[in-house]
């Protein structure tokens, strides 16, 4: 189009070049700028899966609001122990009785779909696509346009856990575990299966995916590597305990913790494991960690004990600081905005920490337990209680 008006201009001889190019920088400018509304996307306004990116790392580069206020809160009035998704500025998630809601940036109810089932896990959105494993073993990918099931991929046990999407041999794949033992590989369009593994035990948490490959964890305490493309696995290591909860990734480096407490850092190398340690120790043999470290280019971060927030040097291996913070962390795994640290209790409260000193910045009580993770888009959050309310997040306008 710029072209056109800039040849358009240049007939007319009369005028100077340089008031051409002008005009015709003038009209590309406010073709790009436009005009918008008091919630139109002017940034990033996607969180399409669980922890935010296929590493599972936790890590946002999105600025946290400096003063945020409560927006607005919907009750969804029935038991959720889904984390919130978004996709074009609409929050959806699943509750327990397998109702899935959208609600809008004004906190308005936009989309609602009956699965007429059971669900526990947290959803995962792709091209207008809504995928969600089910209580009764079924994995399913929802057109969020026309509001009809896809397809329905079946498996013999309880998915848990959100999938993870990547793109492997120029097609794209759905990756889960499910508690038939499997792990399963299907195409994100047909709902074909590709390839599956059957590990040893029951898969909880969601997979990591790193290159070609994918990492879980699973209830027999194995960390495996897999081949996506073939299904076969590349390397393993087994930790003390099982593992419940996914995998972090950042870089060549996955971090996993076990049930007990204990967290280890393995580095990665051509699909195998090339160097592993032990990076935090349990207190006891007696702890019960169910969330998923967070991971910043520098640091780790960690709930510890069920009532600290703790950070590790990654390189070091020692601890930068260690915050108490009020009530049971219980499930929720915390998650880093640059230079700050978003983390949810159990007991209900939401605090935010600099990353640097672990100092609280801004604490708010919701009065319900929390056991998701919260979702982040630009100026705004978004944090899901247990009992089905969504609490919005942002700047006081």
């Amino acid at each position: 189009m710029i072209v056109r008006i800039f040849a358009i201009l240049k007939k007319l001889k009369s005028i100077p070049v340089t008031l051409i190019a002008f005009m015709a920088l003038t009209v590309m400018m406010a073709s790009c700028t436009g005009s918008t509304s008091n919630h139109e996307k002017s940034g990033n306004m996607d969180w399409k899966l669980f922890r935010g990116n296929a590493g599972l790392s936790g890590y946002s580069s999105q600025q946290l609001p400096e003063n945020p206020v409560l927006l607005w809160s919907y009750n969804g009035g029935a038991r959720t122990v889904s984390s919130p998704v978004i996709d074009n500025g609409t929050t959806y998630w699943c509750d327990k009785r397998g109702l899935i809601k959208g609600v809008d940036l004004s906190g308005k109810l936009t989309f609602e779909y009956k699965l007429n089932t059971a669900v526990e896990a947290t959803p995962m959105i792709h091209d207008s696509i809504l995928y969600i494993g089910r209580i009764d073993g079924k994995m399913t990918a929802l057109s969020l346009a026309s509001k009809d099931t896809i397809w329905n991929y079946e498996t013999m046990g309880q998915i848990s856990a959100s999938p993870n999407l990547g793109d492997f041999q120029q097609q794209q794949v759905i990756v889960f575990g499910s508690y038939d033992n499997n792990f399963y590989c299907i195409d994100s369009h047909s709902g074909k299966a590709i390839n599956q593994f059957e590990s040893g035990y029951y898969i909880n948490g969601a997979a990591v995916l790193w290159k070609s490959s994918v990492l879980f964890g699973g209830c027999d305490s194995w960390l495996r590597v897999i081949d996506c493309q073939t299904g076969m696995p590349t390397d393993s290591l087994m930790l003390d305990a099982y593992i419940p909860a996914s995998p972090a990734v950042m870089g060549n480096f996955c971090y996993v913790s076990d049930y007990t407490g204990n967290i280890y850092e393995i580095e990665l190398e051509n699909g195998k494991i090339s160097r592993s340690r032990k990076m935090v120790t349990a207190s006891s043999d007696n702890g019960s960690m169910v969330s998923v470290p967070a991971l910043d280019p520098e640091n780790l971060y960690y709930l510890a004990d069920e009532q600290y927030l703790c950070s590790v040097d990654r390189r070091k291996g020692t601890q930068n600081w260690k915050f108490l913070l009020k009530g049971n962390t219980g499930e929720s795994s915390p998650l880093v905005c640059n230079d700050k640290i978003i983390v949810c209790t159990k007991s209900g409260i939401i605090s935010i920490h600099e990353s640097a000193t672990g100092n609280q910045l801004w604490e708010y009580d919701t009065g319900e337990q929390i056991v998701g993770s919260p979702a982040v888009i630009d100026g705004h959050f978004m944090i899901l209680t247990a009992k089905g309310t969504l609490f919005c997040f942002g700047e006081k306008n």
